[in-house]
């Protein structure tokens, strides 16, 4: 009262700073607001009408004030997570992953379905569809002179072009969709100063990776389309699978990277009471992050598997026909050849790899539950544990019925599911090894 009587344009200032101060947040704009107001509003004249009129405009011109300066900050910012970025950035990153499993789905019955080797031509952005006869007939033509026609589907309907030309066009203008999706948002954010620093070169490091799989996609099928390469009297075209494992690799690093990132803005890691972080919690840490390695190992496996065809090889469990060891699992000379080239080792390996991962996963479920942990990472173990069942199962079954699409499809997503359940893990208990370094 007695500042406002003496020197009103002094009281005058210091609302505006104090508006001007009241900080964004979204949940309690309007309680901050509503302090401003209720404060101004304690205040009582005692220095006639014109003190009181004087009072009033300036209570109403804080509480505007301060309103719309708490709504702009929370416009121009958003809310913000732990991590000081906006959340919209999070679930940016987190639409990216989602589209990077739709594309490794996508991607997977392209190869189950034989599409992939359809269209023999690549431009950065693409071209539509063909719309009419005269065009499908066009990319007919150039179809007839890739080896896969000329070895393999010589007696291809006009029909059965069009699906497979489409599968393989819906696969590649999925990928064009990620980078639009990725691109445009990254330099909105980064103009609008949303990012980081450490965040910038995360987005900078995704935007590489993006790039280098869809170059690595044209580079794979490039394989299939070359007559040099099925020269053999055994030779069938396909695309290499060393390249196949690449693509895949590459897609499966990029969907990590943008899922460990999103997880890391929209639910950061759990943070742990120093004191009650026990050598046993330590030793389940790191069993966990052995089992998200050997989930990837195992994963990238499979391509090498569906790059030869290997599920189609020895389509009997838990024997190869009638033995443990199959006989022809050292074919190839030299040795090393075997576990890349021929089938019968490539399945062995990927069925012993299935194994170990499952035990591991299995182990972290069943230790998971007799340790204090928090409700929600036991949660988790069990989760990761029951997926990988599932995904043997899944396994099992492709194989004894001679790999059906749908069902390898959802063993290929499967294996996604399980690494993502182990990442959500692993992210959850990172903190643990900064903890122990802290004097208790």
């Amino acid at each position: 009262d007695s500042l406002l009587q003496e020197n009103p344009s002094q009281a005058f200032n210091m609302l505006s700073r104090f508006a001007l101060g009241v900080k964004p947040c979204l949940t309690c704009a309007r309680q901050q607001v509503g302090q401003v107001q209720r404060f101004g509003g304690s205040w009582s004249g005692g220095g006639g009408d014109m003190g009181k009129g004087f009072l009033s405009r300036v209570r109403g011109w804080v509480g505007r004030r301060g309103q719309a300066t708490v709504m702009a900050e929370v416009g121009a910012g958003g809310v913000k997570s732990e991590a000081g970025v906006s959340r919209v950035v999070g679930w940016w990153m987190a639409g990216c992953a989602g589209m990077c499993i739709g594309a490794v789905v996508l991607g997977g019955v392209t190869r189950l379905t034989e599409s992939g080797l359809s269209m023999t031509d690549w431009t950065l952005a693409g071209k539509p569809p063909p719309s009419t006869k005269e065009e499908w007939e066009e990319e007919f033509e150039k179809y007839r002179q890739s080896p896969e026609f000329k070895w393999k589907n010589s007696d291809i309907t006009m029909e059965n072009f069009k699906f497979i030309w489409s599968m393989e066009y819906g696969h590649r203008m999925w990928g064009r969709s990620i980078g639009a999706f990725f691109y445009l948002p990254a330099i909105g954010f980064w103009a609008r100063g949303m990012l980081t620093p450490a965040l910038k070169k995360r987005v900078l490091l995704a935007g590489g990776l993006l790039g280098f799989q869809g170059l690595l996609g044209w580079y794979m099928v490039k394989s299939g389309l070359d007559h040099n390469n099925f020269l053999g009297p055994s030779d069938v075209p396909r695309v290499s699978q060393y390249r196949l494992a690449a693509h895949l690799s590459s897609a499966v690093v990029l969907y990590s990277f943008l899922f460990w990132n999103a997880k890391e803005v929209l639910r950061p890691a759990f943070k742990f009471d120093p004191a009650k972080v026990t050598p046993a919690m330590l030793s389940f840490r790191k069993l966990v992050i052995s089992s998200k390695a050997l989930a990837f190992i195992t994963l990238v496996s499979g391509a090498f598997v569906a790059g030869l065809d290997a599920g189609l090889v020895y389509n009997s469990f838990p024997k190869f026909a009638d033995r443990w060891i199959p006989e022809d699992i050292l074919e190839f000379s030299p040795a090393l050849r075997n576990f890349t080239e021929n089938p019968t080792t490539v399945q062995f390996d990927h069925r012993i790899l299935g194994t170990t991962t499952l035990a591991f996963l299995t182990a972290a479920a069943i230790q998971a539950q007799r340790l204090p942990l928090p409700p929600h990472m036991k949660t988790a173990a069990l989760a990761l544990g029951a997926m990988g069942w599932c995904q043997v199962a899944l396994g099992i079954s492709t194989l004894l019925l001679y790999v059906p699409v749908p069902l390898a499809a959802a063993h290929q997503s499967g294996a996604l599911v399980t690494l993502s359940l182990a990442m959500w893990l692993a992210h959850e208990m990172k903190l643990m090894k900064v903890v122990k370094m802290i004097p208790k």
